[in-house]
């Protein structure tokens, strides 16, 4: 189906915003004085309180329904499954070490939740927000799991540490519950906990920018173009084929397929080094995926326009 040029230009303008401020946040990192100490403490800002807060109020104050959140699950689970089947097919082309495939093997699967929920913001409003938290929070466990599990065999125990103190995890499902249980927030709670929502989109946003390294890409370069189509390409693809399968309609379909189509986190290549993998490398993949996202995503959503969804 051929998308006019209008949706194009008109996803491009929606997302223009988003992608600026990671490239103000990368000109800030360079330009701007700041020291290494400062990006540090804004990602820890956004990590443990910022984003949490923004999670926490749009799971409290949306209604879910399990019936369609559980095909938004699985939809999410199955693609990020795809992802790691289809890198551990490319190893041949990549002329690497076991642990520097390892690391590199991440970034086929793993997402950049900032970027996930200002595009979801855009897309589909409150609603949209609500549902790539549920998603980006119940897929978090199974990407760290399989990151940790290929870096290393005996890291399940302090895996098990983190996955229990992570605060987005902690957001989610805390979220989730306060819908649940029926009851609202109080109203002053509520133009406090969206000015931290706010707060958290524009410096994640930023911060994504700051985290940009330009790194190396050793080993064969068709293995790392090839991961970068499996992340941006091929992902956002079958999560369209599973969306359809599992009769996802409406805001939860274009959140299946934008999941799948955002860029890699860049806590893959704190992992890597954390756990003497490839840093390098995956700062180089983590950068183009999300340069590259810029052209992508626009191009996703204007699909997803064009399809009505």
């Amino acid at each position: 189906m051929a998308v006019p040029a209008l949706f194009v230009m008109q996803s491009f303008l929606l997302l223009l915003p988003d992608f600026a401020l990671i490239a103000l946040g990368v000109v800030l990192r360079h330009y701007a004085g700041l020291e290494e100490g400062f990006w540090q403490g804004v990602e820890k800002l956004v990590y443990f309180v910022l984003f949490p807060a923004l999670l926490f109020n749009a799971l409290a104050r949306a209604q879910i329904d399990l019936h369609t959140f559980a095909p938004l699950f699985a939809v999410g689970l199955l693609t990020m499954g795809s992802g790691l089947v289809l890198g551990l097919l490319g190893r041949p082309l990549m002329g690497l070490g076991a642990m520097a495939f390892a690391s590199r093997l991440q970034c086929a699967y793993r997402f950049n939740t900032y970027i996930g929920i200002a595009v979801a913001g855009k897309f589909g409003g409150a609603a949209g927000v609500a549902a790539m938290g549920a998603l980006c929070g119940a897929m978090v466990p199974f990407a760290n799991m399989a990151a940790v599990g290929f870096l290393a065999h005996h890291g399940q125990g302090r895996l098990g540490r983190e996955l229990v103190r992570n605060p987005l995890i902690i957001a989610t499902l805390a979220g989730m519950a306060f819908s649940f249980s029926g009851l609202h927030l109080p109203e002053p709670v509520l133009p406090f906990l969206q000015r931290l929502a706010d707060a958290a989109v524009t410096l994640g946003l930023l911060a994504v920018g700051a985290a940009l390294r330009g790194g190396r890409s050793e080993g064969g370069r068709l293995g790392a173009a090839y991961l970068c189509v499996v992340k941006l390409l091929a992902l956002p693809a079958i999560a369209w084929w599973l969306g359809g399968l599992m009769g996802l309609s409406g805001t939860t379909f274009a959140t299946a397929v934008l999941f799948a189509a955002l860029p890699t986190a860049s806590s893959a290549y704190i992992l890597a080094m954390r756990m003497g993998g490839d840093g390098p490398g995956v700062a180089w993949l983590i950068s183009a995926t999300t340069v590259a996202a810029a052209v992508t995503l626009t191009a996703w959503l204007a699909l997803l326009t064009a399809w009505g969804a």
